[in-house]
């Protein structure tokens, strides 16, 4: 499979992967087969019994590496070191940041291993590059074993716990969970991970409490929960343990270069094929729960208007009557492997939602399907905006993903679907509409083709560079748009938020150096680099080769694109985006292309447009609204601790819905609406039809922000005619 300049995938995905719908360059590849049955049976952990330090019996979990894992450990080192776009050294610091990466990616909440464990293991911080360096892998399989010994125990006290009955336990106290462990110690002792636990324990039963779940269910439902856990701990394989070392020393390079198993490679090219349909969500695991990153437009998720990112999975049920599977530190794949079915067949999910301290939890019914071309098409609407008693029109082209039909485009079809045909034809019928100015909605864009979103571009400048491509050891491949003609040369947007990535960021970022219309929204996601993917011995290694830079020479990686115009932002950031995540690579610049500026008198326009988009939003109800929300997400980030009083946290909740309810009254008591009398009635207003353009806070903004352009642009006009019949 090739296609000119570059292979570029649309990495739209139906459940479960590593990243968020980013531009990948891949290499043609037959992924390595998975293991055989005889294999994976000789890899299973075999458990005996040995003495701990109390001289209580616990489980021996013991695994060794494969002898196929040391060379193809050397294969992966070599590959980083000749094939990454960052140049780094395997010394002492890379030692020391891989021991760190790896006692992170197995205890990130420090929650089983011992400060003594983490000390004991100190003497191989600065030897893991020798060891690297000659494939020799004891000290990772150590540190494994150990760990998964440690989580075992945990497993049998907390079942243990719940085994001595739950019905004692008292909500009346004083007490606090340490959500945040970030910056926590290691516990010193036993008793220190004893009490940790009875407190993490004590908050989920309390948690299901709130949700009025009765105690006996709860006691069911967590044996339930603790007993899977175990018994897929006892499961864990060799393949395992490799490639969370490799991807700890992978991860110290960036954070979307990674080692992909056999079973992880063959999941991954499902996802990119399409062959099977889900739900259109992104996952990951973090602390034992499966959390949602991103949604794919048009996906049954992004339909149900129920869930989104940051969200938390912690059931899954089959069919409208299957029994709730518990999937609470279960792996990734597994649960990937529970959400996907047949089209057309039904999958429930019971989430946690992300806000607050996930205390409100939703059943969610979703029908499977593979995502069609045609939803994620890109739509247009009009904008009517009453001004001075005229009625003004605005389009807005929504696109949703960056998209190209490229079978039919290989096969010469002269109809073939893509985002820039699209869009021109979209531009052709709103200009017989009438429209004055035109908004491109990249909200939620997760990215897409990278040859689309230079052609996009090229809709709206001559001729021109569009993006720049860098690898580590050349210089930029510019990509060109060579047409002169253009669709749309009156005034336009772009519109963005946190979830703008990758190719929205290409183009957004191009029309901002163009000075060829205004960035309105947020901070965009961040998503500058390219991955390959290289085949290895034994699974695939995904790795980081190239940057995104705009013409101007400016990185989108890290900083993402900063708007014009920034609009309230609705998004976690601390969470989503480039900068929340663990050594991504740094924003920087190399030197810019050559282009012409399509309009010079632009740029002195944006503090008059600041000005009056602050006056006339000072007092509009909606971005009162949309300013509450964020300042609420923020507060939210800002919690370390929960309280274990079920009294406490009755009024949290019960101020937490107070204040929800009268936002949203103000709101409606604002735009002349019935008030609601409770957040159930709100719900079912939510479940309403999309609404038109002119109801969506941010568009209408938009609009107006683009009619106070075309105003200045008038006047301007008119001191410049009398300026030339003076002189």
């Amino acid at each position: 499979m090739t296609i000119d300049r570059q292979l570029v995938l649309t990495l739209s995905l139906i459940a479960g992967t590593i990243g968020l719908g980013f531009i990948l360059s891949t290499q043609a590849t037959q992924a390595d087969p998975a293991p055989s049955t005889k294999l994976a049976v000789a890899e299973q952990a075999e458990l005996t019994q040995e003495s701990d330090t109390s001289g209580k019996k616990s489980p021996l979990f013991h695994l060794d590496p494969l002898d196929v894992h040391p060379r193809t450990s050397l294969t992966v080192v070599e590959q980083l070191r000749t094939s990454h776009y960052l140049p780094k050294g395997l010394d002492d610091d890379a030692s020391s940041a891989t021991f760190d990466k790896y006692l992170e990616s197995l205890d990130r909440g420090k929650s089983y291993l011992l400060a003594s464990d983490v000390t004991e293991f100190e003497q191989h911080r600065y030897k893991l590059d020798d060891a690297l360096k000659r494939g020799q892998l004891a000290p990772a399989y150590e540190l494994f074993n150990r760990y998964q010994n440690r989580v075992i125990e945990r497993l049998k006290y907390v079942l243990a716990d719940l085994n001595d009955g739950i019905d004692d336990i008292k909500f009346d106290v004083d007490e606090r969970l340490e959500i945040d462990r970030e910056n926590a110690a290691w516990p010193a002792s036993v008793k220190d991970l004893d009490d940790l636990w009875r407190r993490r324990l004590k908050a989920n039963i309390l948690g299901m409490k709130l949700n009025g779940k009765e105690l006996d269910e709860i006691r069911t439902v967590l044996t339930k929960r603790y007993k899977n856990r175990l018994k897929q701990t006892r499961l864990i394989r060799s393949e395992d343990a490799f490639q969370a070392y490799m991807n700890a020393f992978a991860s110290t390079y960036d954070p979307h270069t990674s080692y992909l198993s056999p079973r992880s490679s063959e999941t991954f090219n499902i996802n990119m094929s399409l062959s099977l349909e889900g739900i259109g969500a992104v996952l990951r695991t973090e602390d034992d729960y499966t959390e949602v990153i991103s949604l794919v437009t048009a996906g049954p998720a992004d339909k149900s208007g129920q869930i989104k990112p940051a969200d938390r999975i912690v059931s899954v049920a089959q069919g409208e009557r299957g029994e709730l599977i518990d999937v609470v530190g279960w792996r990734l794949d597994d649960v990937v492997e529970l959400i996907r079915g047949p089209k057309g067949s039904v999958v429930r999910l019971e989430v946690q939602l992300s806000e607050g301290d996930y205390t409100s939890v939703k059943e969610i019914r979703m029908v499977r399907e593979a995502v069609q071309l045609e939803e994620q098409s890109a739509q247009k609407r009009v904008l009517t905006i009453t001004d001075a008693g005229v009625e003004r029109k605005i389009g807005i082209i929504e696109v949703p993903t960056f998209y190209v039909d490229m079978r039919a485009q290989q096969r010469r079809d002269p109809n073939y679907k893509s985002t820039t045909r699209d869009v021109r034809r979209l531009i052709k019928e709103l200009e017989a509409e009438g429209i004055e100015g035109l908004v491109i909605d990249l909200r939620n864009n997760g990215g897409g083709s990278l040859q689309e979103a230079d052609s996009l571009t090229g809709l709206f400048i001559k001729s021109g560079p569009t993006v720049q491509v860098k690898t580590a050891r050349r210089r930029a491949n510019i990509y060109t748009d060579r047409d002169d003609s253009i669709a749309w040369d009156g005034p336009m947007a772009v519109l963005v938020n946190r979830l703008s990535a990758s190719a929205s960021e290409i183009f957004a970022g191009a029309i901002q150096d163009y000075d060829r219309g205004l960035v309105l929204g947020s901070q965009t996601f961040g998503k500058g680099t390219v991955q390959t993917l290289i085949p290895l011995n034994r699974g695939q290694l995904k790795i980081t080769q190239a940057k995104f830079y705009r013409i101007s020479g400016q990185s989108t990686q890290h900083q993402g694109v900063i708007p014009d115009i920034e609009f309230p932002e609705l998004y976690d950031v601390e969470r989503i985006g480039e900068s929340s995540l663990d050594d991504a690579l740094p924003w920087d610049v190399i030197p810019a292309a050559v282009f012409d500026r399509f309009d010079a008198t632009l740029d002195p326009m944006i503090n008059e447009l600041q000005e009056a988009h602050q006056l006339r939003t000072a007092t509009d109800p909606d971005f009162d609204y949309l300013r509450s929300l964020s300042k609420k997400s923020e507060d939210n980030r800002k919690r370390t601790h929960i309280s274990l009083s079920e009294t406490e946290r009755n009024q949290e909740k019960s101020n937490d819905d107070d204040w929800r309810l009268n936002l949203e009254n103000t709101l409606r008591l604002a735009k002349g609406e019935e008030v609601l009398k409770s957040l159930d009635d709100l719900e079912e207003v939510d479940s309403d039809e999309e609404e038109p353009a002119e109801k969506d806070a941010m568009l209408r903004e938009s609009g107006n922000i683009l009619l106070d352009l075309i105003r200045a642009r008038q006047t301007l006009a008119k001191l410049e005619m009398r300026s030339a019949e003076g002189s």
